[in-house]
């Protein structure tokens, strides 16, 4: 598929615009950088989609970026980084409205996608962004991603918003990405983080990040939700969640969901007007930004017996633990195949060599072999080589068992769920993915 044919708009115009001129508008209108990416770049696979649904006739991606400010990110009363990031939101979402109405006015489709919420609600747990903003930007030379998942832009470093903005029409030039990565490889994301969701090799663990970063969202909000429900009474809710957490719940609710920590961005030295700081004297950045933020007392919110957890107790003894549930439940066995990825736990799995086979029946008929080595997750379709263990499960139960709905031991002996091997393994398997 490319741009010329991706359109079924017949009365689109085949209008191609001045790319210096569309850039200028852009950094006129409020944006600090820009690029443009044609639909037909191989980096927008995964995104072609749903770009066509949102816009059918897109022929062209603008991606921008806006600065925030970065000592409010820095510090360690996050009220005060939370308020920047929505502020910033706001900016951004304004500045690629102000640049959609202008194409407009020039006879342009253009769909400003900004960043942050809104997102499709209805498509939770699965892909709630309409556009992957990172890999767009990327692919338009606004930076690199480093090892903390964030974008880094070459000049203005992690403190930066993306933007994204749909149009019908063709530019003269386009972008391309950088040839180097701004990140200095410095690791003080790794050491900032505080459930260990960044390692020095590069692994991000999505789950330890996602249930305390995002306790306030989405998922972490589904269980606050389910944990008032389970209460008896006002008394068994106050044993279960403190005043302030109730309360910095309500603050989101209020004012927009916050952040628990985003300590990766708060840290990061990585940008030509940032750097100077960390280049100049790399143990007085250290006590000034890094410390106060690994020495804050506050409480994080980890799986039980999750890799965070065990990181938290490890490497940050005056922080709290709490254990709770992410709020994350899949709904078919599609669904929890390719998110298994997500909640796998590779220190949990340290010494396993094992491959599975899973055979799903009934409302689902799913064939996977899951096989587990050297702290690594493989997921395949079909029933490859030879099994340790064969789980055959009916799908509904299997959901269920996983929601703590349904109980393994009448599964077990009401056959719904069947085992070919040692069962000591199947609880091995269940401590790779804690819940």
């Amino acid at each position: 598929m490319n741009a010329s044919t991706a359109s079924p708009s017949a009365s689109s115009s085949r209008q191609i615009l001045n790319a210096d001129s569309l850039r200028q508008l852009c950094l006129e209108l409020g944006a600090d950088d820009v690029g443009f990416v044609e639909l037909n770049r191989p980096a927008l696979d995964p995104e072609r989609a749903d770009i066509l649904t949102a816009l059918p006739g897109t022929r062209t991606l603008i991606s921008f970026t806006c600065r925030m400010n970065r000592e409010p990110i820095r510090s360690p009363f996050r009220s005060l980084a939370n308020k920047e990031f929505h502020q910033a939101s706001d900016i951004i979402s304004e500045v690629g409205h102000n640049i959609s109405r202008e194409l407009e006015r020039k006879s342009i489709r253009a769909l400003n996608i900004s960043a942050g919420f809104p997102m499709e609600a209805d498509r939770f747990p699965g892909r709630l962004w309409v556009i992957s903003h990172k890999p767009l930007a990327e692919a338009a030379g606004l930076g690199r991603m480093g090892i903390h998942r964030n974008v880094i832009h070459p000049k203005f470093g992690s403190f930066i918003l993306l933007g994204t903005i749909l149009i019908d029409a063709e530019v003269t030039q386009y972008s391309h990405p950088i040839d180097y990565n701004p990140c200095v490889e410095c690791k003080l994301c790794v050491a900032a983080c505080p459930v260990g969701a960044i390692h020095a090799d590069g692994h991000f663990n999505f789950s330890a990040c996602y249930t305390h970063n995002y306790r306030e969202f989405m998922g972490g909000f589904n269980d606050w939700v389910e944990t008032i429900a389970d209460s008896r009474n006002a008394r068994d809710y106050r044993s279960r969640v403190t005043g302030a957490e109730t309360t910095s719940m309500w603050q989101s609710l209020s004012f927009g969901a916050n952040y628990k920590a985003a300590y990766c961005l708060a840290v990061c030295p990585a940008g030509e007007d940032v750097i100077s700081r960390f280049l100049t004297n790399k143990k007085q950045f250290v006590t000034d930004i890094l410390r106060p933020l690994q020495e804050k007392k506050e409480t994080i919110y980890v799986i039980p017996g999750s890799d965070a957890e065990d990181h938290v107790k490890k490497r940050f003894p005056c922080k709290t633990v709490k254990q709770v549930h992410n709020g994350l439940y899949v709904s078919s066995i599609a669904q929890l195949l390719n998110r298994l990825h997500v909640a796998f736990q590779p220190n949990q799995s340290a010494g396993l060599d094992v491959t599975y086979h899973f055979t799903f029946t009934g409302a689902e008929s799913v064939n996977a072999t899951i096989t587990i080595r050297d702290k690594r997750l493989t997921v395949q379709e079909g029933l490859i080589g030879t099994p340790n263990l064969h789980v055959t499960a009916d799908a509904t139960t299997w959901l269920g068992f996983l929601r703590k709905e349904r109980n393994i031991l009448w599964a077990l002996l009401t056959r719904r769920i069947r085992l070919k091997g040692k069962i000591a393994l199947l609880k091995q398997f269940a401590r790779c993915f804690p819940s």
